[in-house]
């Protein structure tokens, strides 16, 4: 390879990867210096598979090196001496045993009677991304999984899934700050969040219903993550997507609901550190209303102020003001609003009625404020019955607990009863060979998992509790590992490596990343900390295949039911055993 690059660039990144250990030093060799213009080689010796590299060169002069197509400057220094180079996108992978060579070619003023030009250079592989491996904290002798340890690296997966301004401690190495430029139609901070899944869309429907489990299981098990010293990771887990919750609320009567067109966004496979593409924003309002979506924002801000309320008094009450003034939108307001936005969110994560989520959000405000107009809301928009489960969609068992709880009536515990009936061996849910109970084959673990979450709740309180606490752990079993594999990215034994998961397929920055590091065969350059993958299909195969986007992708909503699932197990642990501590 020849390597000739330009002077025109200057570095505008931060150099995120500064600790990461150099593959080969190396010095330039086959010098020709004819004083003010020179010609020199560097060859490296490959001892690892490379994807993404870069060089630092330093020369003893300054020098101006010449114009190349297939390399770029990321970075020069003030005094022209040190130059760092980046591979471009058709050239970014290298093979071990190997070796790759450049030809240096620049110019720079010396006397005759000073010594010749001379050179120093390192290549680093940016496959690599120094993140510190998570400590794995002590398992209880008697369980056959650690789930302190999947806590921990659930908390992880939704701080590698953040948008926004990154905070100084942030611990995923190989993100950066993106989209800071989100905005309102009228110019409004939107930036923040979470993205959804292994795209880079914010959605505000799946983002509130998966801070309402996760704030749900905080509530109920504030105790596991205290035994495993995670609370306070935990409580910034959800502060992050609570604030933009309340950013997206612009109005007494607008509610913004998605930034990014999922059209544009899909077909872009990179870093949401290089977007470029359009990144619009949708709201509901009085004349485009959205019951569904509001009522959801409205749980997750009151299920918020009820784990902040102790915490922190001040961002608690303003949590608490947002949910009122959202559900009374949602009430006076009526509609789906995949019906009033058809052009965006719809064919992701389209709704069709309201009412459960109505009865959800009802039941969070009844529970925060003790106000017993929230719980007629509530029981008025509960529909009796079984319940088909809980999604980021569907909030109708979930409601049901709830109300169960608050109320102890036994028309909920029949519903509750009779739908876990259904979903139970025997009954007219699915079962896979393995035991794993397939409502749906779409991300077929978090629809299991969700369900043993409302089953370890609904236990808690009274309900079947030993025949629920047991199917709930069968199912979390067969997501850590019981069929042979886990399905936890990072967790367990042969967990899946190859997440559909755009930026932890690519390669560290500056590197380069595009629509190849979706197809090629190796892992991930990035451990996607305890992701929960979609999981089996419904013939119960899987394959760890990155372009498989219906058993290997992540979201939000899949790991909310299961974390708050582990957080209760190690909660009964550490009670019962004294185990699940660090």
């Amino acid at each position: 390879m020849t390597l000739f690059v330009a002077v025109t660039l200057i570095c505008l990144l931060p150099c995120l990867h500064a600790s990461l250990p150099v593959m080969e030093t190396v010095n330039l060799t086959g010098i020709h210096d004819w004083g003010n213009r020179f010609e020199g080689m560097l060859v490296f010796p490959i001892v690892e598979d490379v994807y993404g590299w870069e060089v630092t060169v330093h020369f003893n002069y300054p020098v101006i090196l010449q114009r190349n197509a297939e390399t770029t400057i990321n970075r020069i220094s003030a005094d022209n001496r040190t130059y760092v180079l980046v591979n471009k996108l058709s050239d970014g992978s290298k093979h071990n045993h190997t070796t790759t060579s450049m030809t240096i070619i620049g110019r720079y003023n010396r006397l005759t009677s000073d010594p010749p030009i001379a050179a120093t250079a390192a290549l680093v592989n940016l496959i690599h991304d120094g993140q510190v491996t998570p400590s794995t904290p002590p398992a209880v002798a008697s369980e056959k999984y650690n789930y302190a340890e999947v806590l921990e690296k659930s908390i992880l997966f939704y701080e590698a899934q953040r948008s926004g301004k990154l905070p100084s401690t942030n611990r995923i190495p190989w993100r950066g700050d993106s989209a800071l430029t989100d905005h309102g139609q009228n110019g409004e901070d939107l930036s923040g969040g979470w993205y959804d899944a292994g795209d880079h869309l914010k959605f505000g429907f799946p983002l509130a219903g998966s801070v309402s489990m996760l704030a749900w299981g905080l509530i109920e098990f504030k105790d596991a993550y205290a035994a495993t010293g995670q609370l306070d990771n935990m409580y910034d887990c959800i502060r992050w997507p609570l604030e933009w919750l309340m950013k997206a609320h612009t109005g007494r009567n607008e509610l913004y609901v998605q930034v990014g067109d999922g059209d544009l966004d899909h077909h872009f496979w990179g870093r949401p550190e290089d977007m470029t593409m359009a990144r619009p924003s949708y709201k509901i309002t009085e004349d485009k209303p959205g019951s569904d979506v509001a009522a959801e924002y409205a749980a997750a801000m009151a299920s918020g102020y009820i784990a902040f309320k102790d915490k922190e008094p001040a961002f608690a009450a303003k949590l608490l003001t947002h949910a009122r003034e959202i559900y009374a939108f949602a009430l006076e307001y009526n509609g789906t609003y995949s019906k009033s936005l058809p052009q965006s969110a719809a064919q992701f994560y389209g709704s069709s009625d309201y009412d459960d989520e109505m009865c959800w959000g009802g039941a969070w405000l009844y529970l925060a404020t003790g106000e017993d107009k929230y719980l007629t809301h509530s029981k008025n928009y509960n529909h009796p019955g079984t319940s088909w489960g809980q999604s980021w969609g569907n909030k109708d068992i979930g409601c049901k607990v709830l109300l169960h709880n608050v109320t102890g009536e036994d028309r909920y515990a029949a519903d509750i009863t009779g739908t876990f009936t259904n979903w139970m061996p025997g009954g007219n849910v699915p079962y896979l060979n393995s035991g794993l109970a397939l409502r749906n084959e779409w991300g077929s673990l978090r629809h299991t998992a969700n369900m043993a979450f409302i089953a370890l709740v609904a236990a808690e309180n009274g309900l079947n509790s030993a025949e629920y606490r047991a199917w709930a752990k069968s199912q979390i079993h067969i997501a850590l590992g019981d069929t042979g594999r886990s399905f936890v990215v990072g967790f367990g034994v042969n967990p899946p490596s190859h997440p559909h998961h755009r930026s932890s397929s690519c390669p560290m920055m500056p590197a380069p990343c595009s629509q190849e590091a979706l197809s090629r065969s190796g892992s991930n350059p990035h451990t996607l900390y305890g992701g929960l993958v979609g999981g089996p299909s419904r013939e119960g195969s899987y394959k760890d295949n990155r372009q498989d986007y219906q058993q290997n992708e992540v979201a939000c909503d899949y790991n909310a039911g299961f974390q708050s699932a582990v957080a209760d197990t190690c909660l009964y642990l550490h009670i019962k055993l004294s185990g699940c501590t660090l």
